[in-house]
């Protein structure tokens, strides 16, 4: 159970990848990890621990062993901070039928129609000019509104009587939510010059060329007043953001047992959060004194949409972090891919649970049910990236401290879903299994997994950290 809570508070911190990043960074700071940055060169010593982020919303902490050396492999657990949501459009300003609505995109494959009827707010990063000593910068600021602001209201049965027989959600005509009615906005308007928030640096020192809301055509002002108070700022020092519209209600652990967790974004923040609390735990104290390779976490963004950009696993983030750090130990380019034939990835996404309200959408000897640990995703064509020496791996782990595990195979009749495993396998040519904690309500605002599960995977993934060096010398496959 607490590690369930530890959970909790993770995903209540965490309502966008970037929250989701910036939570990760307090967590490894306190556990004694330095931060580096791409930017820069690296100072990298045997037996510390260092994190790095991209676009603060990737992020890659690894600790090299105490008896580290360049070539050696690299032991890593990859997952993903973003999750299908809903994404203010760069002109979110919409106004019909005397109410202010909110321009929004989709991202990522959601279950739509569960986005109707919540209470909503936004959250995400922001550009915010700033002004010392007669000059200026430009920072980057997470921001998000507590309280609930907005709302997409379904239409009454009465008005739509086949509702019930299909509820067809149109993502450009209906998911708008709405913010408040045009004339309590205007009444309650603060009196400007032209309605508009300055974007870019001024040109002259008094007025900017190009503005976030010229004559309040991209954004409502309320919206922007809202933010601006939030963030400490005016709203005129607001040059560009990326908000998302997040439910307000918090995750839970909950069921009459006590025994789930009700949140969202579980797919896929469980995982990043159980791999990066087992990297913690799994490099305290002198637990790296005997170590060879060196534990990595690698939590990228934009998984749900293709991972193709630049902090995405498709970028070369994983392979510039393995170049860097073995380059820093040797300047011999031979040594790379010899650590990459020395490493593993267990590739960790969430996974399908056995619904007994759907008991047909299993493949009958493949159901993986709550309480039964992680599962080992299977797929011939290669959606998934495990294999017989991989699945073997990561089973004898759990065998040896005696933690469940299970195995899926999507049915034949039936499409599969992929994730980062096979585009870093394929990309990188390091080793891969692919596994997940099982869920129900994939893809909705609101998710659900079992607390047993939560534990299940921090013990495998924590395991795998411990144990993965003095395995894997035993095993023999190129000979």
């Amino acid at each position: 159970m607490a590690v369930a809570a530890d959970l909790i508070d993770f995903l209540n911190a965490s309502p966008t990848a970037f929250h989701a990043v910036e939570e990760a960074k307090k967590r490894l700071k306190s556990a004694g990890y330095v931060q580096i940055f791409e930017r820069e060169d690296w100072d990298l010593k045997a037996g510390n621990k260092y994190f790095f982020t991209r676009n603060h919303s990737t992020i890659v902490a690894f600790a090299l062993g105490k008896k580290y050396v360049a070539g050696n492999g690299f032991y890593i657990i990859g997952a993903h901070t973003d999750s299908p949501c809903l994404k203010l459009k760069p002109v979110s300003k919409v106004t019909k039928s005397g109410f202010l609505e909110v321009g929004v995109q989709t991202y990522g494959g959601g279950l739509w129609h569960t986005w109707f009827d919540r209470d909503l707010t936004v959250a995400g990063r922001m550009i915010i000019r700033s002004r010392k000593d007669g000059s200026e910068s430009y920072l980057h600021k997470l921001v998000r509104l507590e309280e609930p602001i907005m709302r997409i209201p379904t239409l009454a049965i009465h008005l739509e009587r086949g509702t019930n027989d299909g509820f067809k959600v149109n993502t450009q005509t209906h998911l708008l939510p709405v913010l408040a009615t045009s004339i309590k906005a205007e009444l309650n308007k603060p009196v400007s010059a032209d309605d508009s928030t300055e974007i870019g640096a001024p040109n002259d020192g008094s007025k900017s060329s190009k503005k976030i809301n010229p004559g309040g055509e991209q954004h409502h002002s309320l919206l922007l007043q809202l933010l601006a108070a939030q963030a400490g700022c005016e709203p005129s020092d607001i040059c560009d953001f990326e908000l998302q519209a997040c439910d307000t209600q918090p995750s839970v652990i909950a069921g009459a047992m006590k025994e789930f967790v009700f949140s969202g974004r579980l797919d896929n923040l469980c995982s990043s959060f159980c791999s990066l609390k087992a990297l913690i735990d799994a490099t305290s104290q002198n637990s790296l004194e005997d170590e060879v390779g060196v534990r990595m976490v690698a939590l990228f963004d934009h998984e749900e949409v293709g991972s193709a950009s630049a902090q995405g696993a498709g970028s070369p983030v994983m392979f510039d972090a393995l170049s860097r750090i073995t380059n820093t130990f040797s300047t011999d380019s031979k040594l790379i891919p010899k650590a990459i034939q020395r490493s593993f990835l267990v590739s960790a996404d969430m996974a399908h649970a056995l619904h007994p309200n759907y008991p047909d959408k299993h493949e009958e000897n493949h159901q993986p049910k709550f309480h039964g640990g992680l599962v080992i995703k299977h797929n011939a064509n290669q959606r998934y990236a495990t294999n017989a020496v991989t699945s073997f791996i990561f089973r004898e782990i759990a065998a040896k401290h005696n933690i469940p595990i299970q195995d899926f195979v999507i049915r034949n009749d039936m499409p599969c879903g992929s994730t980062i495993g096979p585009i870093l396998a394929s990309g990188i040519g390091i080793r891969t299994v692919d596994v997940g904690a099982p869920q129900w309500s994939m893809h909705s605002i609101r998710e659900m997994c079992a607390v047993d599960d939560v534990k299940h995977s921090y013990q495998h993934f924590k395991a795998f950290f411990q144990d993965f060096s003095l395995l894997d010398g035993k095993i023999a496959v190129d000979l």
